[in-house]
């Protein structure tokens, strides 16, 4: 069992869990969240969860999160599943202090068991980036950096070569130093920008790419879906990247298989199931979803697959990417 594996659910990694299932489905196996967050509000200062003025939020009113979330909150949303370990992301701490962040989750780690491994803080724009990646990289937590680009609200605003973007000569030279450090990056955009991250992940073929939330699929009128699927199938064509099947929810929507489980087949379609993993975004998604209906729609989208590769989503692609 990795470091940080959740207990007490009975679970046993690499075997197969006497756990209910969906009627019809297969049942249960391990898995590794590979994005959740946790958060102290009283201890730690983030900014979009602490400052009175609320940051424009792609799930609208996200009043619900100001409040602490914490390894037993975890655990308590997650009771049903067997999940042997969770990726923690980067929850836009304090970026004057962003390895500050990593210190206090290994703190938590080494109390709670989880998370097991984090995606760290590190604006790459930043001239000062090469000394936070290399502290970031000493942390035994970390696996990767997160640093999200600049983007455009809609497809039609989207331009190459702007600053802050991935084709930002600034931008890139801090993207240029994860290789000789040995991280991972994890990318959320639109999918309307994933033509950019198709360049950058070719010019950086030693860097592994994880795209966050399925690239963001919000608008699921047939034209935008059309749309999406085409930005996927194009970035699929990098070896180096792969896919967390995550974030489906949906302004003023409840989370429903009818609406995400078609998205989420086809997102397996396109990067198949050695290269997707499957992700909760909790608590942040419980704006859209419970944990029971995110991880049921997942599972029911997946049945009938055969076991190893039901397995490879769940767990083994997460273990063997994050290093676990």
């Amino acid at each position: 069992m990795p470091a940080g594996a959740a207990q007490g659910n009975g679970s046993v990694e690499g075997k197969d869990v006497d756990a209910d299932a969906l009627p019809g489905s297969n049942p249960v196996l391990p898995i590794i969240d590979a994005h959740q967050h946790f958060w102290d509000l009283k201890a730690n200062y983030h900014p979009w969860l602490r400052d009175p003025e609320p940051i424009p939020f792609r799930y609208g009113d996200y009043s619900a999160l100001r409040r602490n979330y914490l390894p037993q909150d975890y655990r308590t949303d997650a009771a049903k599943y067997p999940v042997v370990g969770t990726v923690h992301m980067e929850a836009e701490f304090d970026p004057a202090h962003p390895v500050a962040e990593t210190r206090w989750l290994e703190r938590l780690a080494a109390r709670e068991g989880l998370p097991s491994a984090c995606v760290a803080q590190a604006r790459l724009d930043d001239p000062e980036v090469g000394a936070v990646l290399a502290a970031q990289a000493a942390r035994p937590l970390v696996r990767g950096i997160r640093h999200k680009p600049r983007s455009t609200a809609r497809p039609e605003d989207a331009q190459r070569g702007v600053p802050g973007s991935m084709d930002d000569p600034a931008w890139r030279r801090g993207y240029a130093m994860l290789e000789r450090h040995g991280l991972s990056f994890d990318l959320q955009t639109p999918w309307w920008h994933l033509d950019a991250a198709f360049d950058l992940a070719s010019d950086f073929p030693g860097t592994q790419v994880i795209v966050n939330h399925t690239g963001l699929p919000a608008d699921r009128s047939p034209e935008a879906l059309r749309a999406w699927r085409g930005a996927l199938e194009v970035l699929a064509r990098a070896p180096n990247v792969a896919l967390k099947v995550s974030g489906l929810g949906l302004l003023g929507q409840p989370w429903r298989a009818e609406a995400n489980v078609p998205v989420i087949r086809d997102a397996i379609t396109v990067f198949g199931p050695d290269r997707c993993l499957f992700a909760s975004n909790y608590p942040v998604d419980s704006l859209a979803g419970s944990f029971d209906a995110i991880v049921d729609g997942f599972l029911q989208a997946i049945t009938g697959r055969p076991e190893a590769e039901r397995r490879a989503m769940l767990h083994d692609n997460a273990e063997r990417i994050y290093r676990l």
